[in-house]
């Protein structure tokens, strides 16, 4: 067992906490506010003392404002700290747009924000046991396209060649419990089956019987400033290199067995 503390508790992250208490894992989490059984990540005095007795150390804070403020008030303190493990939870934005062809970990940092690219640099280079964990298209229990269907907030965008890559949470937990045992670096966590967002309403709506939503374009669509940034880019996420050297394999390699198990809840 270890102690873990986990800045940052949001959907994944809250996600892991509970697989690991379940295992018998200490684990302390931070938020803005403390709610909870958190603690409130400015409170150093709480904070500095979880980082000095923890075995593990998780970020899953995204930058804000341009800067990471995870490495901003705590870098110096992570750095030296005497955990045997420090992850970040990253995403594959960071490879930006590849026209739809397969991107793996060897491929530059070239993404649209500048702020992303910085942390996941950023992190990599501040201690050598550091695993980054590059994240596509996050869903599962409470947060997938069975809610957007029901919700009345699925879309259908007419761009034929668009492709996608998703991981179901639970699996993204999964990858970061194997690193544990498993060489430091930076690991893509994606399912086996990249493809258009369109086929995901579409088993979706079959799976719910709800009727499909029109077929529009971009503009008709009226979608929000990040809503439509999602349609900028085009990749396929390859996820061999967790596959070889983490021993780990989706449990949900595509959507269809990922949405059944919503369902099934």
């Amino acid at each position: 067992m270890g102690q873990m503390l986990i800045f940052g508790m949001g959907y994944a992250a809250g996600h892991l906490a509970g697989r690991l208490r379940a295992r018998g894992w200490d684990v302390v989490g931070t938020t803005q506010d403390g709610r909870g059984d958190s603690i409130a990540f400015a409170d150093e005095g709480a904070v500095l003392p979880a980082l000095r007795s923890a075995t593990h150390i998780l970020s899953s804070v995204p930058p804000v404002a341009g800067a990471d403020p995870v490495l901003a008030h705590y870098g110096d303190a992570i750095a030296v700290a005497p955990a045997t493990w420090v992850g970040y939870l990253s995403s594959t934005g960071v490879y930006g747009d590849t026209g739809g062809a397969w991107v793996d970990e060897s491929a530059p940092i070239k993404g649209r924000r500048a702020d992303r690219n910085a942390a996941d640099a950023a992190w990599g280079a501040l201690r050598g046991d550091v695993s980054i964990f590059r994240l596509p298209g996050i869903y599962g229990p409470g947060r997938s396209i069975l809610d957007r269907i029901s919700e009345g907030r699925a879309h259908r965008i007419a761009l034929p060649d668009q492709v996608f890559s998703r991981v179901h949470v639970d699996d993204i937990a999964r990858g970061v419990i194997a690193s544990f045992k498993g060489p430091a670096g930076v690991y893509n966590l994606a399912d086996n089956d990249p493809c258009h967002q369109n086929r995901l309403v579409e088993w979706g709506c079959a799976m719910l019987r709800a009727p499909l939503p029109p077929l529009q374009t971009l503009d008709e669509a009226g979608l929000s400033p990040a809503a439509r940034a999602f349609y900028a880019e085009n990749r396929r996420v390859a996820n061999g290199k967790a596959k070889r050297l983490l021993g780990w394999a989706p449990r949900y390699p595509s959507y269809r067995e990922g949405l059944a198990s919503i369902i099934q809840t």
